[in-house]
């Protein structure tokens, strides 16, 4: 094939048809000049989207005759579906998203991806995720377009040949934009008492040799705070989000990488953060971008040295059912890799998955608790009880695994808030009554 010449975000966005189909990645994959190019088009008469995790307020999201199916939403798709456009959640677990864009059967994949080098090998950057098959795919079917929008901000990142080689040809490209776009950047989240308090519980469970798994927040930044100035290392790294944090365990020479499986480097799918991260990430041989079908695959999970995977919640039940993405069966943000590790980590004896939820939060005026007797009608069970390991709050940790329904819930009370606590142990007791312990 020849080798594309670079066009404009808005000669690209001309080539859709006004009924079309795309499909682009999740978070830092997505073509941000291509994106907004494409809002500036008013001649749409249906442009169905599959993505997730959206960077920006994209104004063709606004668009009456586009359709953003998301299986991820953040601030952005929050907003949108909050001012009345025609933003749909789709559920499962990250690591199905392939086989879910797969049937979306887009005509257009975009991404974004750092510049060619000078033998025209393009890294895919950021993100692996879900879309390199399908990007794949594209660059090899004569009826689909695959357009790559690239920009010096993009680090180049690695992946593992031969089989996850992280980068396509410039060759294969159909259309190549070239912009100055940069990729979205998290500033670190500052932990504050409580966090710094559950942070420290956790870290009980955290042992010198483990393998880590963490996400974004004040909790997940002040446990590698604790793990980075602690005596403890020899960690791996085996997580669906790169983050900053991460990054600084590396830096404070706490990472070996002696996991068992992929010895030597990190592992993760796509990376999120600092533009500190993404500059230390260009060329970093000592982290590698692999498919989510991999990163995400329960029995990799499971043959980590002992894992350690940590995700957050909204809400638990004295059952351990746990409500972890949306709010009064509402839906705020997406299920991601949470079953994926809870599943992959609980296949094994040594592995701990930790649940950390503040045990209050205030609504209104009023405190509420996090913990609760039971989920109130029309909530969304994000992870079932059996996947439940530990639990941890301000006030304490929960071991759940092999305890009897009586005894979970008995311990789930004991890490509430202590002006709560009474009234859970007493439901506990009332589940004990039914005989369901």
């Amino acid at each position: 094939m020849p080798i594309p010449n670079a066009i404009s975000a808005e000669s690209a966005a001309a080539m859709f048809e006004r009924t079309d189909r795309l499909g682009i990645p999740l978070g830092p994959g997505q073509p941000v000049a291509l994106l907004r190019a494409l809002g500036q088009r008013d001649d749409w008469q249906r442009l169905d989207v599959f993505g997730a995790l959206l960077v920006e307020l994209f104004s063709v999201f606004a668009h009456p005759a586009v359709h953003l199916r998301s299986g991820f939403f953040g601030p952005a798709e929050r907003g949108l579906r909050k001012a009345g456009h025609n933003v749909s959640f789709v559920p499962a677990d990250f690591r199905r998203f392939e086989e879910i864009a797969s049937r979306f059967e887009a005509r257009v994949i975009a991404t974004a991806a750092s510049p060619p080098d000078a033998e025209g090998r393009i890294s895919l950057s950021l993100h692996a995720g879900a879309t390199v098959s399908l990007i794949q795919e594209a660059a090899q079917h004569p009826d689909k377009l695959l357009i790559v929008e690239t920009s010096p901000a993009y680090p180049r990142t690695l992946g593992i040949s031969p089989d996850h080689p992280h980068q396509i040809s410039l060759e294969d490209v159909d259309v190549w934009i070239e912009s100055d776009a940069s990729p979205i950047i998290l500033p670190d989240q500052v932990a504050g008492e409580v966090e710094t308090s559950i942070a420290k519980e956790l870290a009980h469970f955290v042992r010198s040799g483990a393998t880590l798994q963490t996400g974004i927040g004040g909790v997940p930044n002040a446990v590698v705070e604790l793990l980075a100035s602690g005596s403890g290392g020899d960690y791996g790294i085996h997580s669906e989000m790169f983050t900053t944090g991460l990054m600084r365990l590396h830096e404070a020479g706490k990472i070996t990488n002696q996991k068992g499986i992929f010895d030597g480097v990190s592992i993760t799918t796509f990376a999120m953060g600092s533009r500190a991260l993404y500059d230390w990430l260009d060329g970093c041989e000592a982290v590698r971008f692999l498919p989510v079908d991999v990163v995400n695959d329960p029995a990799v999970i499971a043959s980590n040295r002992d894992m350690v995977s940590i995700n957050g919640a909204l809400s638990i039940d004295l059952f351990g059912q746990i409500v972890a993405d949306s709010i009064s069966g509402v839906q705020h943000s997406g299920i991601g890799g949470h079953e994926d590790f809870l599943a992959g980590t609980g296949r094994t004896v040594t592995g701990r998955s930790v649940i950390c939820i503040p045990s209050t939060f205030e609504r209104s005026g009023h405190t509420q608790s996090r913990i609760v007797a039971e989920l109130p009608a029309g909530s969304l069970v994000t992870s079932p009880r059996h996947q439940v390991d530990v639990v941890v709050s301000e006030f304490g940790a929960a071991e759940l695994a092999g305890r009897t329904v009586g005894e979970r819930a008995h311990a789930l009370a004991d890490i509430a808030h202590p002006s709560l606590a009474g009234e859970l142990h007493e439901a506990a007791r009332i589940i004990e009554r039914k005989g369901v312990v």
